[in-house]
């Protein structure tokens, strides 16, 4: 196991945007009747969902976030030397959207700004990379900014996916303070199960044509989808996931010489509440130490873990905290990432329409 380890770098600051439109469960019956609506969503656990309108994209939620943090927090834009964009669903597939948000967040030009294109594990993946430049460059500050709108991936006719992704954008301020101490991140990927989770058409091995575009009926239940929107095995991947993230978190938690009873805070991927109820019995966690998101904003991909930290812990991480993050997802790629927090200031929540934010 690669373990990954950095000394006096944390999270200083946190700001998270959703989108005004709020989906409920319940009342999603465009395509399905009701009672199957009913018994997918009591079996799921997400209640409500933020749909993303025509207009917004990840950027802009990023961008709010982002704008709120800097706000907030008073921070000198010219001395934020490194931007990372995180996302699969970004506004173009060239130029990097971490180009566009430099400009338009009023970045100096000398601000190192690229995207990193992961999935559930995205976060704990562009948080190291973060870590590490910052430890070993003479950089100030880093933005690392997360959004995803998923509800416009997955098709609403697809029982199995219909019910489960919404849409979030976050974002973090990365400092380097000796006050921080040690952090660890495990990170894993295995492409053999690189179909698991995946969008098939649309990219550059099968491109969009009529065919990819035309929804389809994909198995025995009616189930439709085009072969541009996404599907999961959802089978496949919960054994994956029990036999896989277990393991990852006690290796991590041994390499790094860390007790599970010191960590204060065990933040996992919002992929639904069943996973993370084994995971957490299985290996014995204390509940009241995880907190959960998904049923009020569903699976929201890579910015499930950060989007719990800013709507749960906003008033809890003041002192020295210790944080377990647990991330898995697409690829299939997974991350066990065991961070410090000192006083880190959590902004509320801003809410997102038409691409901008609302006062």
């Amino acid at each position: 196991m690669a373990l990954l380890t950095y000394n006096g770098v944390g999270i200083t600051a946190m700001a998270g945007a959703v989108p005004r439109r709020v989906i409920n469960n319940y009342e999603y019956t465009e395509f399905f009747p009701a009672d199957q609506v009913k018994e997918v969503v009591d079996k799921v656990g997400v209640f409500e969902r933020r749909f993303a309108d025509e207009k917004t994209c990840s950027s802009d939620l990023c961008y709010a976030a982002a704008e709120k943090l800097i706000a907030d927090n008073d921070i000198d834009r010219s001395e934020i030397d490194l931007l990372i964009f995180l996302s699969q669903t970004p506004d173009y597939r060239m130029p990097a959207t971490s180009i566009i948000l430099q400009d338009r967040l009023g970045l100096p030009s000398s601000c190192i700004a690229f995207d990193i294109q992961m999935g559930c594990a995205g976060f704990c993946y562009a948080l190291s990379v973060a870590y590490s430049m910052m430890q070993n460059g003479n950089l100030r500050k880093a933005l690392v900014l997360d959004g995803e709108t998923r509800s416009k991936v997955y098709s609403p006719r697809d029982r199995r996916s219909a019910f489960i992704f919404g849409d979030a954008g976050v974002a973090a301020l990365v400092e380097k303070d000796d006050k921080f101490g040690q952090s660890w991140f495990s990170i894993n990927s295995d492409g053999s199960r690189h179909d698991l989770i995946m969008i098939k058409g649309g990219g550059y091995r099968n491109p969009s044509s009529v065919e990819t575009l035309t929804e389809k009926v994909v198995d025995e239940y009616g189930n439709m989808r085009s072969d541009e929107q996404g599907y999961m095995r959802g089978g496949d991947v919960f054994n994956f996931v029990i036999r896989e993230i277990p393991r990852n978190i006690k290796q991590t938690l041994e390499a790094s010489g860390v007790d599970k009873d010191s960590i204060d805070y065990i933040v996992f991927h919002q992929a639904n509440n069943f996973i993370n109820s084994y995971i957490a019995k299985k290996m014995k966690l204390d509940t009241a130490k995880i907190p959960h998101t998904i049923e009020k904003y569903g699976n929201t991909s890579s910015v499930s873990v950060p989007l719990t930290i800013v709507s749960e812990l906003k008033d809890k991480l003041a002192g020295n905290k210790q944080l377990l993050l647990s991330a898995f997802g697409v690829g299939m790629s997974w991350v066990t990432g065991i961070v410090s927090f000192t006083d880190c200031h959590i902004s509320d929540i801003v809410e997102v329409e038409n691409g901008q934010p609302i006062e």
